[in-house]
């Protein structure tokens, strides 16, 4: 029984609540603007895509507590999250675990790539758990103002990068690892190539200028994921822009609509 049956089932409770993990690096974390020279992240787990998705599936099963396991590491690669996947993933036996990476992946070898997402295709499997990967956004494509002087070096080498082809290189390849072990794929950086073909400035969508999405692109993230899980556009009405400015110590924030009426629930 894959996930969208579990839920159709109307086993719960009988089943217990369905759990879907999130295995991948930074942005899977919840990391959006850089801070304190570059050496830290701001962190929004309201906003990444994962707590997202959990809301629009509430909308269509809103008798099922859907629970995430957010197992996103700052830093991590393809072969970091095999290391872990034992004790992050598989040890929680969730019903369905999603898997993004790529982004930190694209500084090194792209057999060391290929062979860490085939190991956890292979071991989620073998554990018999559903597995989506989903590919990630696209890298920058040029230095932006915003970018911090810390990391502006690092920013030309990323935007080299993306503009040079490797990124390109290292989502085709993943995407065939995926089609080889029979894991469902949520083509993520296709869209952002799209925008990017349709002129549309994708740098201008990093929330650090290098490789986090803004808020906006988790909840497109989001999106994508629930019409690959279930085959159907969610009717969950878009929330209104979350801030992209980091709030002051103390300052109080304002929370969104939707996130008001689950406080309320």
């Amino acid at each position: 029984m894959n996930f969208k049956q579990l839920l159709d089932s109307k086993e719960y409770p009988f089943s217990g609540a369905p759990v879907i993990a999130f295995l991948g690096d930074s942005v899977t974390h919840g990391a959006f603007e850089c801070v304190d020279g570059g050496c830290g992240c701001a962190f929004d787990f309201a906003a990444v895509y994962h707590n997202r998705l959990r809301l629009i599936i509430s909308q269509k099963y809103e008798w099922v507590p859907v629970s995430v396991i957010n197992a996103g590491v700052a830093g991590d690669t393809a072969a970091g999250g095999l290391e872990r996947l034992e004790r992050d993933v598989i040890a929680r036996r969730p019903d369905l675990c999603v898997v993004c990476y790529g982004l930190n992946d694209v500084n090194g070898e792209i057999e060391a790539y290929t062979s860490a997402l085939r190991g956890i295709f292979t071991r989620l499997r073998e554990a018999g758990i559903e597995t989506l990967f989903m590919t990630p956004n696209m890298l920058n494509t040029r230095v932006d103002e915003s970018v911090l002087p810390e990391l502006t070096v690092y920013a030309e080498v990323t935007a080299g990068m993306q503009n040079g082809g490797k990124m390109d290189a290292f989502m085709e390849a993943a995407k065939g690892v995926a089609f080889e072990c029979g894991v469902a794929v949520a083509d993520a950086y296709a869209l952002w190539k799209q925008m990017a073909q349709s002129g549309m400035d994708t740098t201008a969508l990093l929330a650090n200028g290098i490789n986090h999405p803004c808020r906006e692109m988790h909840g497109m993230f989001a999106e994508l994921l629930y019409e690959t899980i279930f085959g159907a556009m969610s009717t969950m009405p878009e929330p209104e822009a979350v801030p992209e400015e980091i709030p002051e110590v103390g300052e109080e924030i304002t929370p969104l609509e939707f996130e008001a009426q689950e406080q309320e629930g």
